[in-house]
């Protein structure tokens, strides 16, 4: 029961999102006389200020949030995985320029970074994809750095070497394998915190434009109308919260699976 409801969660809302477009969804329709109609009155989930339905806004944004997430993460996991695994390997005069930019990244709250960048890059769903990619490389860099500097030592790396065999050969094929267990948990983590850092962007703003949905925008907009429609709210937030709690309990448990001091 522990992992098959944040599974069965997390599937749903894959499924979500890439059948959106086939389920004949209709997020930006418009009925007046539905305005702030709550879900016990009209409609699934009820409607929004502009009478449009939140059920089909909900699947819109669990489209919009999922592909973020897997945009990021895979960018973020790949571009932090290989800085992080060279500067590791090299060392010398490349590690302490790596370690000095990560220095840098952490130094500013990662969703303080993303908001500057995405304000200096402006509003889109693109241009959020680049600034978390920009700010959420850094956890990789860092996990793949400190992994390579103790299995750089192994035998296995000692006789690649001796055979002659080429650096990248080395990072790609002996080193980057090894890895892959944390970062797996890292990336697991990561997709959270970007659900909630794309959500944080949209509410002010800078993310997915009108009319498309967001569920970051749709809390921003029932905010107006907390006291007399409070589930404009709870409807885009309870799916959040549900999709991040599920997301952090499979994190736990797989990072507890694959470690080994714990079998």
């Amino acid at each position: 029961m522990r992992v098959k409801l944040p599974a069965a969660i997390l599937l749903l809302w894959a499924a979500a999102a890439v059948l959106a477009g086939a389920l004949g969804l209709d997020p930006d329709r418009i009925r007046l006389e539905l305005i702030l109609a709550p879900p016990w009155e009209a409609g699934w989930l009820g409607y929004d200020d502009l009478g449009r339905p939140l059920l089909d806004r909900v699947i819109a944004g669990a489209r919009t949030s999922f592909w973020v997430a897997l945009w990021v993460v895979s960018l973020s996991a790949v571009a932090g995985t290989l800085i992080g695994s060279i500067s590791g390997y090299l060392g010398g005069k490349v590690d302490r320029v790596v370690v000095h930019v990560i220095d840098i990244f952490l130094a500013f709250p990662g969703i303080l970074l993303a908001i500057a960048l995405a304000g200096i890059l402006g509003p889109g769903i693109g241009n959020v994809v680049i600034a978390l990619s920009l700010v959420g490389w850094v956890g990789f860099a860092r996990l793949a750095r400190a992994q390579v500097l103790s299995l750089k030592q192994r035998e296995h790396v000692a006789a690649a070497i001796a055979l002659g065999s080429r650096r990248r050969r080395i990072i790609l094929r002996h080193l980057i394998p090894l890895l892959s267990a944390p970062l797996i948990v890292e990336a697991t983590f990561g997709v959270a915190s970007i659900v909630i850092a794309e959500a944080g962007l949209s509410f002010l703003g800078l993310g997915v434009q009108p009319p498309a949905a967001s569920w970051g925008s749709m809390i921003r907009d029932g905010t107006r109308y907390l006291l007399v429609a409070p589930h404009m709210v709870l409807v885009p937030g309870l799916a959040m919260l549900l999709v991040v709690l599920a997301v952090n309990l499979l994190g736990d448990r797989l990072r507890d699976r694959m470690d080994v001091r714990l079998r």
